[in-house]
């Protein structure tokens, strides 16, 4: 029996680490969630300040949000996956502190690094979630319910549905990941309500 060369032994390393760090997808579309319904109207209700950043402690997680619209598909954008530390916020829902769900994604991973919500999965009931406004206020959210779902039955209505009261949802892509799609098979999606 020969030895493997050392050389090839870190080749296959190198490759075994890109397969599990590859991103959420190939593609944006991969990333992107189930297509989201018409945008409820929420021009009517009590204007908030902009979201432009969100803190999750018990996961370590920070970051700066960025505005995020439709695909041409009407997929959700999701944030570059060359820039894994970065979340964005559905700009075409609610805004975090009115009435509805606001939706933020971000990636488990990208760019051979961890992502933003690597530990997304880890969240548990009671969580907080604070969304930092561009006015300096913010707006804190209790985590009520953790996630996971196939990607093929993702709850469109459950996540971009009407809501009674203001509402969170952070969404990530999870579960077992697929080597010939370059993407994940589930999304972790983190349910939250408004503190008051």
């Amino acid at each position: 029996m020969t030895r493997p060369r050392p050389r090839l032994f870190a080749l296959l390393l190198t490759l075994l680490a890109g397969l599990v760090l590859a991103g959420c997808g190939a593609s944006q579309q991969d990333t992107a969630p189930a297509p989201a319904p018409a945008p409820s109207p929420v021009a009517a209700q009590k204007p908030v300040a902009e979201p432009v950043s969100i803190d999750v402690p018990s996961i370590d997680a920070h970051s700066t949000l960025v505005p995020l619209g439709l695909n041409q598909d009407k997929t959700v954008q999701v944030p570059p996956v060359d820039q894994p530390l970065q979340a964005g916020w559905y700009r075409l829902g609610a805004m975090p502190g009115q009435v509805g769900p606001a939706v933020v994604l971000g990636h488990i991973d990208g760019n051979h690094k961890k992502g933003i919500f690597w530990r997304l999965h880890e969240m548990k009931q009671g969580d907080q979630v604070v969304i930092g406004r561009k006015d300096g206020s913010k707006a804190t959210f209790t985590v009520t319910k953790v996630d996971q779902v196939a990607k093929k039955e993702f709850p469109t209505e459950a996540v971009y549905g009407k809501t009674a009261g203001s509402e969170i949802r952070l969404i990530t892509c999870g579960g077992a990941f697929d080597a010939a799609k370059h993407s994940y098979l589930d999304n972790i999606i983190v349910y939250g309500t408004l503190n008051t």
